[in-house]
């Protein structure tokens, strides 16, 4: 391991010593920061979505049903959460002021007339990112795909991105780079999706890593399947 990288590691480590549990939220498997309002919303599998301020506030909790949601993402452009359904391998599009679920699009399974998606409980979808208009998906069999038009209540598989890590449990975007956690290895990947290679990946300590999200003062937060949320300053999280 040369100096350089080494010094990166022991820097992360360092800065993830000053980390705060902000919240306690059962099961967490998804989050994601809203700037407008300021807050973070947080999913977990048993179908409950609970709005909380980056100190860990809360402002609201909903049941919202019977689903098994493993992630959740916000487009700006159209005001709506968006949530990974891993029951179903679905997507719940939800109104963000009243956190109605508005309309579920299920997923076409074959990409190029191979199936992506299979109905194991174990090899569901894990994550949901926006980019650009573009929304992305990770699915435990290590990889991430892109899918197509929202507009109706079925979608394809437009692109796939075989990364080659396993156990993608967390997606997001920041400074158009895609952020991944790998709660198995726990790795935090940075991952330049149009070439679609790694930059960088660092090694996380242990724990149940679902979910990660930045907010406008470059704060990163995890949402921990064991029941919390935890945040992390980061003042030099592009380590370039």
């Amino acid at each position: 391991m040369n100096l350089k990288y080494w010094l990166i590691i022991m820097f992360f480590f360092s800065t993830l010593l000053n980390a705060k549990v902000i919240a306690q939220i059962p099961e967490a498997s998804g989050i994601c920061y809203i700037s407008s309002t300021k807050t973070l919303l947080v999913a977990n599998d048993e179908g409950w979505l609970y709005e909380i301020t980056p100190k860990g506030k809360l402002v609201r909790k909903k049941y919202i049903g019977k689903y098994g949601l493993e992630g959740i993402s916000y487009s700006s452009a159209t005001d709506k959460l968006y949530l990974a359904n891993e029951a179903k391998n679905s997507i719940l599009v939800m109104d963000r002021v009243s956190l109605k679920v508005e309309k579920e699009i299920k997923i076409k399974k074959e990409f190029k007339e191979k199936k992506v998606l299979t109905k194991s409980k174990k090899s569901g979808i894990e994550a949901i990112a926006f980019l650009d208009g573009e929304l992305y998906i990770s699915h435990q069999a290590s990889v991430v795909f892109k899918v197509g038009s929202l507009k109706k209540n079925k979608t394809k598989i437009k692109q796939v991105y075989k990364h080659g890590y396993k156990d993608i449990a967390g997606l997001t975007f920041k400074d158009g780079y895609l952020y991944m956690v790998s709660d198995k290895k726990n790795l935090l990947i940075k991952y330049d999706i149009n070439k679609n290679k790694t930059l960088q990946k660092m090694k996380l300590p242990k724990f149940a890593q679902e979910g990660i999200c930045f907010d406008e003062k470059n704060n990163v937060y995890f949402a921990d399947d064991n029941g919390r949320v935890l945040k992390f300053k980061m003042k030099k999280f592009s380590i370039n």
